[in-house]
């Protein structure tokens, strides 16, 4: 029970520490929906319980904190106090060096995406491509960004044969949104 009481803790936090975000979908919605599906997403993906990785709870904690290095700068410290060294370690494992060029930490997350596990939110993002994407951006970004996400995923294949069965829907899905529709339909 002890461990469920940590999990809300973290949803409130990482619903405080996002309040202002939005997703750059043209929907708008806010930024904890991504981090609510994220870690149902992992949550799921372990079915509740998968003795391979670290204990669930905690994997789903560090899933609803993921972005707050990155996003909001939260001090790791932070995190470590609150939610324990464990899921600081796999938010700081998942968090991109924003000192680095863009090009630079998206190369890098493809490189090593063997040794860590990205793959529920690249379903998430994939996702909102195919149902709210970024007015700004076009239809070649958005082609770029499913190829660029297959290559991050193709690292983790066999991992989990579920979560990839969501990312395999989630891209197909957002590749469909991109193509007109078929004549008659």
């Amino acid at each position: 029970m002890k461990e469920w009481i940590a999990v809300l803790r973290a949803a409130d936090a990482a619903a405080r520490w996002h309040v202002h975000q939005r997703r750059k979908g043209i929907a708008q919605e806010p930024y904890i929906n991504h981090l609510l599906e994220v870690a149902s997403l992992v949550s799921e993906a372990t079915s509740g319980s998968d003795p391979t990785v670290v204990s669930d709870p905690t994997v789903v904690i560090a899933a609803l904190l993921q972005d707050a290095v990155e996003d909001q700068e939260v001090p790791v410290e932070m995190i470590a106090r609150e939610f324990g060294k464990q899921v600081a370690d796999i938010v700081m494992e998942v968090t991109d060096d924003k000192t680095l060029p863009k090009d630079e930490r998206k190369r890098k997350q493809i490189e090593t995406a063997p040794k860590k596990s990205r793959e529920a939110n690249k379903t998430s993002n994939l996702r909102t491509i195919a149902s709210s994407p970024a007015a700004d951006w076009s239809v070649k970004r958005r082609i770029e960004y499913i190829e660029w996400a297959k290559n991050v995923v193709a690292g983790l294949r066999g991992t989990s044969p579920w979560l990839e069965q969501q990312f395999d829907e989630a891209a197909a899905a957002a590749q469909r949104s991109l193509s007109p529709p078929m004549a008659g339909a």
